[in-house]
This record gives C-alpha cells, sequence and structure tokens, in this order.
C-alpha cells in the first residue's frame, strides 16, 4: 500500500478482500479526487485469456452511465497487477445492513430494489447482464444513495473457470437455476437473484441454505422459493413470481420487474423510504452495560458464562481450625518443682489393670467364609449396578426430554398465532401459501407433519397457509401464451380460449396475449376458467366501395366481400324490391373504416314511384335544397351558388310528378 499503479493511482487502505480480488480506497493523482481500486487476484491474472476477457467486459461496463450504476472510471494492468479503478461510494453494502438489522420492512426494502432494478434495467437495455446480483453489490452511500456494482465482472471471471470456495457460497445463493443447469444467463436471470435479493430483506435470512454450495445449488433447482411470512399476499405473489424455477414466468427483464414493484407499491399504499446507511444505529437499538470484572496480568480472560455466573460467597474459617492446641509439658501442681525426681517417689502407684477374660474365636468354615465374601460382594456390585442403570436412565431422559418436542395442532389457526406456537415448542416454520376456497386468507390448512409427531428441537415444519380464493394474475400485455397458461395454472385456476373474444391490437402482434377475461385480481373459485383473449394483430382499414346503381342483392354482395355488414334504409329509402337501386350509402363511397369499430354501411335506394316536385322559388338557397333532398330529388345549383342566395327559378315545375331520384336545377340570385 501506497505504491502507484501506472504512476497515476496511489494505493491506500483496504476496503475489502474477496475470493476473487480486493478492494481498496486510492487517490487518483492526476485527477485529484478519491477512488476505489479493485485489484484482480494473481492466480487469475496469470492467465492472459481472462486478462483480454476482463478488458472486454471491463470497457463494456464503462459504457453504462446511471445514477444507480457504480462508475468505471479506467482499467489497466501494471505488472502483474490487473485492476479496475471505479468512483468510490462511501458508506456500506446491503449484506451489512442485513447483518446490522436483520430483516427490513417493506417499504425500506422497496425503496432499495427500486433503484437496483432501475440500474439493471438500464444494463438490460444496452445488452448487459450483470450475472451476480447480491446484497454484496449493491452499495449504500451516504444519504442512503443507493448503487450496483461489478457489472460484467462475474462473466469474466466465471469463464476463467476459477473460482474460490468463498465464492462459490457467497453467490450460489443467488443463482437461478438456468444458471445452475447449465451457466446460461439472461436478464431473466438478473431478475431470479433480484427476487431472491427482495425475499432476504423482506425474510431476513435467504430462502435456501446449506453446509455446501452443492446442496444450495440443488435446492434452486428442484424446490420452488417458500412464501414470505408476515407480508402483503401481492407483495408475497410478486417475490415468487420473480423466483420462478421457469425463466419464461418471470418479468422479462429488470423494467418489467420494476414497473410490477411500483404497481404493488402503489396498491399497498407504500411509500418511498429513506434508506438507512450501514452502521448507523436503529432507533430500536439497546445497549448492554456489562459490571467489569478484574482480571490479573497474564491470566486468561473471563468467559461470557463466567461474567453472567452467580458469585457464591466463601464460608467463614471454621472457629475450631483456628484453635491453637497447646502440646508443652503439663504444669506440676503448686508446691512441687518442676523436674523433681520426688515427684516420682512421692505418687501413689497405680494398681495394675486387669485384662478382660478373651472369648475363643469359634472355627470358620473356609468355604463358608469364601461363600459369605462372594455374597456380600455380589450384593455390593449389584447394588453399584443398579445406580448405573438408574443413572443412565436419568441421563437418557433428560436429554432425550431437552433434545425432542412435539408438534402443535396449528390447522385452523391464524398464521401468526401458529408461528407463536411453533416457537413455544422450539421448532421453526416454513410457510407455503396455496389458494382455497374455503379456508380464510392467512389461516393454516395444515401441516407437515402432523399434530402430536415428535420432532427434534429447532427442526424446520412446513405450514400450508390459505391465502383465500384465486385471484387472475396480471398478465402483461404482449406475454406468451405459454408463460400465461402456466401463471395462471399456478395462480389455481383454468385456461380457457375463445376465438370470439380474440381482438385487434395495434401493437402486440398476432397470437400474443392482449388481456384476459375476467380482469386481473377478480377472486374466482379453485380450477374456475379465465379467457385468453389474443392479439389478432393491427386491425385492417376496409374502404367503402363504390355501389351506387346497383341493385340490392348485387350492393350487399360487393359488401361482405369487402368485408362490411349491409343495412337497408327505412321509410321512403327502403328497397321495394331485389331489383331496387342504390342511389347512396352512409358513409360515402372511399371512406376508410375501422372493424373494431364500426362495419356498418346504410343502402339508400331509388324507387320507381312517383313524388311530387315541391315549390322552392323565393326561398333561400340552403333552404331549398334541404326541402328538395328530403323529398328524394338530387339538386343543382347554378348562377350564385351562396347558402344565403334566393331561389328565383327552378328547372321543373312546382307540383309536377316525377320518380325519385330525378335532379332538378334551381338558379340563385
Amino acid at each position: 500500500m501506497g505504491g502507484l499503479l501506472e504512476q497515476r493511482y496511489r494505493v491506500d487502505s483496504v476496503l475489502a478482500r474477496g475470493g476473487m480480488s480486493t478492494v481498496y480506497r486510492g487517490r487518483d493523482t492526476r485527477l485529484d479526487r478519491d477512488v476505489a481500486i479493485k485489484v484482480m487476484d494473481p492466480h487469475l491474472t496469470a492467465d492472459p485469456a481472462f486478462v483480454a476477457r476482463f478488458e472486454r467486459e471491463a470497457r463494456a461496463a464503462a459504457q453504462l452511465h446511471h445514477p444507480a450504476v457504480v462508475s468505471v472510471h479506467d482499467q489497466g494492468v501494471d505488472g502483474d497487477q490487473v485492476y479496475l479503478v471505479m468512483e468510490l461510494v462511501d458508506g456500506g453494502n446491503l449484506r451489512d445492513l442485513l447483518n446490522q438489522r436483520g430483516k427490513l420492512v417493506p417499504a425500506v426494502a422497496l425503496s432499495i430494489l427500486g433503484p437496483v432494478l432501475s440500474a439493471l434495467g438500464a444494463a438490460h437495455r444496452a445488452g448487459l447482464v450483470h450475472r451476480d446480483v447480491k446484497p454484496e453489490n449493491v452499495l449504500i452511500g451516504p444519504g442512503g444513495q443507493v448503487k450496483v456494482a461489478d457489472f460484467g465482472l462475474a462473466r469474466a471471471i466465471a469463464e476463467n473457470g476459477v473460482t474460490s470456495d468463498s465464492e462459490i457460497l457467497g453467490t450460489v445463493a443467488y443463482l437461478s437455476p438456468e444458471q445452475v443447469e447449465s451457466g446460461a444467463a439472461d436478464a431473466r436471470s438478473d431478475v431470479y437473484a433480484a427476487g431472491i435479493v427482495l425475499y432476504e430483506m423482506l425474510a431476513g435470512q435467504a430462502p435456501y441454505r446449506g453446509e455446501t454450495a452443492i446442496s444450495v445449488a440443488y435446492q434452486h433447482v428442484n424446490s420452488d422459493v417458500p412464501s414470505v411470512p408476515e407480508i402483503p399476499l401481492a407483495l408475497d405473489t410478486l417475490v415468487r413470481k420473480a423466483t420462478r424455477r421457469d425463466p419464461v414466468l418471470r418479468p422479462a427483464n429488470a423494467d418489467a420487474f420494476l414497473s410490477e414493484l411500483e404497481r404493488v407499491g402503489t396498491e399497498l399504499g407504500l411509500t418511498p423510504q429513506q434508506v438507512p446507511v450501514p452502521g448507523s444505529a436503529p432507533e430500536n437499538d439497546r445497549t448492554v452495560i456489562m459490571r467489569p470484572v478484574p482480571v490479573a496480568v497474564g491470566s486468561t480472560p473471563p468467559s461470557a458464562a463466567e461474567l453472567t455466573r452467580p458469585v457464591v460467597p466463601k464460608p467463614p474459617l471454621n472457629s475450631a481450625a483456628m484453635t491453637t492446641v497447646n502440646t508443652g509439658p503439663p504444669t506440676p501442681p503448686p508446691g512441687i518443682p518442676a523436674g523433681n525426681s520426688a515427684t516420682r517417689t512421692m505418687q501413689r502407684p497405680e494398681p495394675p489393670r486387669r485384662r478382660p477374660p478373651q472369648k475363643r474365636k469359634p472355627k470358620v468354615d473356609p468355604v463358608e467364609a469364601e461363600r459369605k465374601r462372594r455374597k456380600k460382594l455380589f450384593t455390593i456390585w449389584g447394588s453399584v449396578a443398579a445406580v448405573v442403570v438408574v443413572l443412565v436412565g436419568l441421563f437418557s431422559w433428560y436429554v432425550g426430554a431437552n433434545r425432542y418436542t412435539e408438534m402443535p395442532s396449528v390447522a385452523g389457526q391464524s398464521e401468526q398465532n401458529a408461528m407463536l406456537l411453533l416457537s413455544k415448542a422450539d421448532l421453526t416454520g416454513l410457510v407455503e401459501k396455496v389458494p382455497s376456497n374455503d379456508v380464510p386468507n392467512g389461516t393454516v390448512i395444515s401441516s407437515d407433519p402432523g399434530p402430536g409427531a415428535e420432532l427434534r428441537k429447532n427442526e424446520q415444519v412446513k405450514l400450508v397457509v390459505s391465502r383465500g380464493r384465486p385471484v387472475v394474475p396480471f398478465i402483461t400485455a404482449g406475454a406468451e401464451q405459454d408463460a400465461a397458461i402456466k401463471e395462471i395454472e399456478a395462480a389455481g385456476l383454468k385456461t380457457v380460449k375463445d376465438p370470439a373474444k380474440d381482438a385487434f391490437h395495434d401493437t402486440v402482434p398476432i397470437g400474443k396475449v392482449v388481456g384476459v377475461d375476467p380482469r386481473p385480481g377478480t377472486a374466482l373459485n379453485l380450477d374456475a376458467p379465465v379467457t385468453l383473449i389474443l392479439s389478432k394483430g393491427p386491425p385492417p382499414r376496409l374502404p367503402v366501395p363504390n355501389v351506387t346503381g346497383k341493385t340490392k342483392d348485387e350492393a350487399t354482395a360487393e359488401l361482405q366481400r369487402a368485408g362490411l355488414d349491409a343495412v337497408d334504409a327505412g321509410g321512403e329509402d327502403a328497397p321495394e324490391n331485389n331489383g331496387s337501386r342504390v342511389v347512396r350509402t352512409d358513409p360515402p363511397a372511399g371512406t376508410v373504416l375501422d372493424p373494431t369499430q364500426n362495419k356498418r354501411v346504410t343502402l339508400f335506394y331509388q324507387n320507381n314511384q312517383e313524388i311530387e316536385v315541391p315549390d322552392v322559388t323565393r326561398q333561400k338557397v340552403r333552404e331549398a335544397k334541404e326541402e328538395l333532398e328530403r323529398a328524394g330529388l338530387k339538386v343543382k345549383v347554378e348562377f350564385n351558388k351562396s347558402n344565403n342566395a334566393t331561389v328565383v327559378n327552378q328547372s321543373i315545375p312546382p307540383r309536377t310528378r316525377v320518380k325519385r331520384g330525378t335532379e332538378i336545377t334551381i338558379v340563385g340570385l
């Protein structure tokens, strides 16, 4: 540290270490700004192919310009050091925040995931796939600004074929099933990983855990992501949709995921929240003050158990033990000097003690003595064995009683009450939500194992919780039929098709889904039919043909060939017979119709009956034309054609009888 890369970037303190690289705080001495420098591990940089891929991916990532993307400033090689220079984000990452606070409230989780999806959406539109979306790559800077890092680098590392165990274990929790099975990744793989990150923010832990990377990867491929307890149904449905094992059932890209996330947030009334910066203390943090314990120099500090162990005062020393015993020579009687020989001669000799008569021991048979000895030993060892058996039994009972617990009855309970009962029984619950016609939303239908089963403490049990009657899912316009069918069936409903309900659409291609009937959000019974409305493509534009002068049958046939519906006019304009001739149509000939709105063309006929010509002299031209046309005559205006001109003459005298449709000329002045 302290050296320069390519005589420009000063390498300072370590910010983070990983299996593939180390990130340092650095300084761009040329532009005089702080930067983050990611230096790749030497075992990767020894491969020229990796260096080429790394440079290619870095250049692609540098083309991304988005407020939620960590900017790539530069990349280079200095000796055996391959490095990437990036924007420095002071703060921490989402992993730090989750370690500090556990699960997050939905509003905060959505406020974090929104910028992440916005950044991924910009990458997807540019043809880039992140491939390694995880909390460690979601940075949170001052003011709660969220940024995504390491675009494209996962591909360069993966194609190199060398990864560390820590890198695998850190990433496999977010790998999509298709990445596990074939290594292939597209925009929907990033959607899956983002869905797992959302699950972890809401549940406080990733959905799949295991001691090895293989065990976690197996669960991604073979198990559906479980429901998140105690969150709104719409949000839980979105998590499960984003983490479908079949990529076709997920949102097509990050933009589609973001659109649905915003829709759910609006539906639930979740407003954007200030994202907490890792390291800042939450409001409910508590400080535990412990009494200091003196430790002698060189001794081992006390453990946590010793700090909490009760102090028992030592009993005082026994007074008898403190008494001093005088073992000196006895004091002689007064007047007799100590040590005087007269003392011994003047004392009265004690009479000799008589020994009590000794009883003779009876003779013991050696065989009988051996038998008694063995019997005594048998009794002693038998008692010891019995005590050992009792102690072992008590110990086994104690251990067994502490290791096992009984599964409580939770069917019919609310999800919250069921989780509380499991907690009291030292068990953990894994919730799976399924539709039900009869069981109310949020009520436990069953458990696996059932009530009364003997289980190890802290074992995980499955709770099947009702999410109420099935709800018609939201299907994006333009979705593939197979994807829509799977989504509807996953909701517990049945898909049907009705060509009569298919519709024209200006933008959705033929055969793709336009919508569903009933509309999304409608609650139905299990296996109720939902009709897929498919696109018939852009609506055709139908021009009205000119059928003037044709008979009724001829005009009707020509309109039908053009895709239009012929309708006869009524009253005086109705046909007298099949030989009646068409004099005009409504709409007029040449009009282009939209068949989704109107395909009707009204036919007006000229009959053989005669009409009487009205007198229109001295009327305004406009009024005269209206009266003559109502009578069934065609009108031609000469000289002054202004509507306000006065009619001074008409070519056919008033009260003359003529055939309907006859043309009459009027002169305006």
